[in-house]
């Protein structure tokens, strides 16, 4: 019991999260790519990009899903220590916005990640693309509900 509050005080502290970019038109990730700017600067909340989903302990996910992309973002889903957290970042993330009836997306990614793991939790950030400010208000907010 004392290891897991240790662990989830800590998480919430230091979170540390892998960017994926399923496909869409990129807004999302310029916007992403801001908060770890000086003027936006996350890492003053502990929040820390890495390279790596085994490293990662929430997955900040931009754009719909591609078929292309389908077996690697649940391969990198997978690849995340326990709890899986994930923030949906933009209109395309969280409604599929205009790609909803492309013939090459096979859907938003909180359905096509349900399917390796129903136990998800997810956050949505809508906006086309969603400011800075409310991208770290919704990892804030995912933490929150630890």
């Amino acid at each position: 019991m004392l290891t897991k509050s240790i662990f989830t005080r800590a998480l919430k502290r230091s979170p540390w999260v892998f960017h994926v970019g399923t496909s869409g038109c990129n807004n999302c990730d310029i916007e992403i790519a801001d908060c770890l700017t000086p003027r936006f600067d996350v890492e003053r909340f502990g929040i820390k990009l890495v390279g790596s989903p085994r490293h990662a302990d929430v997955m900040l996910i931009s754009g719909p899903v591609s078929r292309a992309c389908r077996e690697v973002l649940q391969q990198a889903w997978l690849d995340m220590p326990q709890p899986r957290l994930a923030v949906m970042v933009g209109v395309c993330a969280c409604s599929m916005g205009a790609y909803k009836d492309a013939y090459s997306v096979s859907g938003p990614p909180d359905k096509v990640l349900r399917e390796v793991d129903p136990d998800a939790r997810f956050v949505y950030v809508p906006g086309c693309p969603p400011k800075p400010e409310t991208i770290v208000m919704g990892i804030v907010k995912l933490l929150g509900s630890l």
